[in-house]
């Protein structure tokens, strides 16, 4: 492995004295669920889950804004952005925005704000695909997405 300049490494508790201590402008996680008001879960118990929460308690509360990446919905359909979480949280009200596979979304006084959707979908067929009322605030711009 050869460092690039710039580059760090640390230890792990050093780690988190970072993100314990309020040191992270942002902190980007993975979700199986995400509230429109903005609670976060990516841990679940069960046969099918995690069973542990690890760090991202720390990080969605230790950091200064909170995104999620994610598929807009799950191998079986259900999406992923809700009303209400039904998993356990992992942080309350702390999510900001949401990067999915159709769309880039805000979340704002409660509420799903659309920012950017892919330029084939229409907004109804978004809506369709999401657990909770999508808002329109101002212009809808195209979600581009990069060839590889």
């Amino acid at each position: 492995m050869t460092l690039n300049p710039g580059a760090a490494f640390f230890h792990h508790a050093d780690s988190f004295a970072m993100v314990r201590g309020g040191h992270l402008d942002v902190a980007i996680l993975g979700a199986y669920q995400v509230a429109q008001n903005g609670d976060l879960a990516n841990w679940r118990v069960g046969s099918k889950g995690v069973p542990a929460v690890g760090g991202s308690m720390d990080l969605v509360h230790g950091a200064k804004r909170v995104a999620v990446t994610t598929q807009h919905v799950t191998k079986t359909g259900e999406s992923k952005l809700v009303e209400s979480c039904t998993f356990p949280l992992t942080g309350v009200s702390c999510v900001t925005r949401v990067y999915t596979s159709l769309a880039v979304i805000d979340i704002a006084d409660g509420h799903f704000v659309l920012r950017e959707k892919l330029p084939n979908l229409s907004f109804d067929d978004l809506q369709s695909q999401t657990g909770a009322r999508l808002e329109q605030d101002g212009q809808v711009d195209d979600l581009i997405v990069p060839e590889l």
